[in-house]
């Protein structure tokens, strides 16, 4: 116990944050690789917002006592903004790998459409302080909003995603893995 345990997370050199590519699984150790995965580069300054709260309702007896709380819900969701807006992974990310055809120097060609966003394995690598790493690894997570995107002098173009993990197998919406670095 003490203030050596107090941290804030910074993303790891050119960014923090993977796709998997088709089937990709997470790695299972902070090590792992992260072969079948697409760099998604930098993240806006308001960094990575897990939501992981349960949601309840309550019974109540006659006269008006809580005497049963039940979870009935307990959604695992990922907020960040991607910045690379002309990256053609995360336009990618953003619009569904059918929708996307091209590259900057051939030109991108984009179909916005319905069409629903595949579940895609995730993975966020960051330091902690004095240099400890943690990985987060979402094995099923599926963009589940994209807020309004806006395009304006004074600001950068993002996309800000929320992700909203799935159980895998077992049961199991995410994973973290915390290590010090010799």
């Amino acid at each position: 116990m003490g203030a050596s345990n107090v941290t804030a997370a910074k993303p790891t050199k050119g960014g923090a944050c993977y796709r998997g590519n088709d089937n990709a699984s997470v790695p299972s150790t902070i090590d792992g690789s992260l072969t079948d995965f697409n760099q998604l580069g930098y993240i806006s300054d308001a960094g990575l917002v897990n939501s992981n709260s349960p949601a309840t309702s309550n019974v109540k007896a006659w006269g008006g006592d809580n005497v049963l709380s039940l979870q009935t819900d307990k959604p695992d969701t990922f907020k960040f903004t991607l910045l690379e807006v002309m990256d053609v992974n995360v336009i990618k990310t953003v619009y569904g790998d059918d929708n996307v055809t091209g590259d900057l120097s051939d030109g991108i060609k984009i179909e916005a459409n319905a069409k629903e966003l595949p579940e895609r394995a995730y993975v966020f690598d960051m330091i902690l302080r004095d240099g400890v790493a943690k990985r987060i690894c979402i094995p099923r997570g599926q963009v589940q909003n994209i807020a309004d995107i806006t395009y304006a002098d004074g600001s950068a173009v993002g996309y800000e995603i929320t992700l909203l993990a799935i159980p895998d197998s077992n049961g199991n919406t995410h994973y973290e893995y915390i290590k010090a670095q010799a």
